[in-house]
């Protein structure tokens, strides 16, 4: 008899951000009618890469800093699911960065959702690749102007665990794009850790909303990065609908019915069928 999963209660701190960011979760994939037998999360490790425990919908616990081309996978054989991928700043921006760069240029249609509040919590606090300047280090990695320098990017947001409703309507707007066939839907959230870096009172000061800025237009792709760093330059940090595009997503470059990553070469599914028909001889 199949047992539907009941999802597990969070791991994290009282305070932390992550609450907000899996909340938004939850209620995005409401509104967009994502059914729990027609989504998968996808999670990294950490903390954050406990976020598809607590969620009714398929998981999957990727290996360190590979939650990408795991996600791509799955939205590559099941176009029809819903595939939302997860993780931190020192999962995503640390050993998964090689990743990150060529699922921009690639432009899969998943959403990627990063949990960033500057340090690894599960082991102690060490700096993540998203920690700002002190003294001993120079600057932290800016994802969202990363992801503007790479052509093939087509969705990018930055939404922040205080401001809940904006949160919330930046996750359904990237849950949409990718179930539209748009391409790859990155979402950073600002999520502090409140028991080894608490970021809340210096984001709060520093938080500027594009989206209130009715001078912001977020097609504008290199009008978006030089915003971006002339807030930079300000100490601001740039939250909202950074950029939305119409780059070709990586499946429709392959045209209709043409799963092959090797043109010319066998069909993908038929050496995928006779991998799992070997196994099970």
């Amino acid at each position: 008899m199949t047992e539907t999963y009941t999802p597990g209660k969070p791991i994290w701190c009282a305070g932390c951000g992550h609450f907000g960011v899996q909340g938004a979760l939850v209620r995005a994939l409401e509104k967009v009618g994502a059914e729990p037998h027609e989504t998968m999360v996808l999670a990294g490790i950490g903390c954050s890469g406990t976020i598809q425990n607590n969620v009714s919908a398929y998981g999957y616990h990727a290996l360190h800093g590979r939650v990408l081309p795991a996600a791509t996978g799955v939205a590559l054989a099941n176009p029809d699911l819903t595939v939302v991928a997860a993780g931190g700043d020192g999962d995503g921006y640390a050993i998964g960065m090689g990743h990150l760069v060529h699922t921009f240029k690639r432009n899969p249609s998943l959403t990627y959702i990063v949990m960033t509040n500057e340090t690894y919590g599960l082991t102690k606090g060490q700096r993540s690749p998203a920690a700002g300047p002190d003294p001993a280090h120079n600057e932290g990695i800016d994802s969202v102007r990363l992801g503007l320098s790479i052509p093939g990017s087509s969705f990018i947001a930055r939404g922040f665990t205080r401001q809940a409703e904006q949160l919330e309507s930046l996750t359904v707007a990237a849950v949409e794009h990718a179930n539209a066939g748009r391409g790859f839907a990155f979402l950073e959230v600002l999520s502090p850790c409140v028991t080894y870096k608490d970021l809340y009172p210096q984001w709060d000061a520093a938080a500027y909303d594009v989206d209130e800025d009715p001078a912001y237009d977020p097609m504008d792709r290199a009008g978006a990065f030089a915003t971006c760093q002339r807030l930079d330059d300000e100490d601001r940090i740039p939250i909202g609908l950074i950029y939305t595009g119409n780059n070709e997503s990586m499946e429709a470059r392959w045209g209709p019915g043409d799963r092959r990553l090797n043109p010319g070469g066998p069909d993908d599914r038929d050496v995928l069928h006779g991998f799992l028909d070997g196994m099970a001889s």
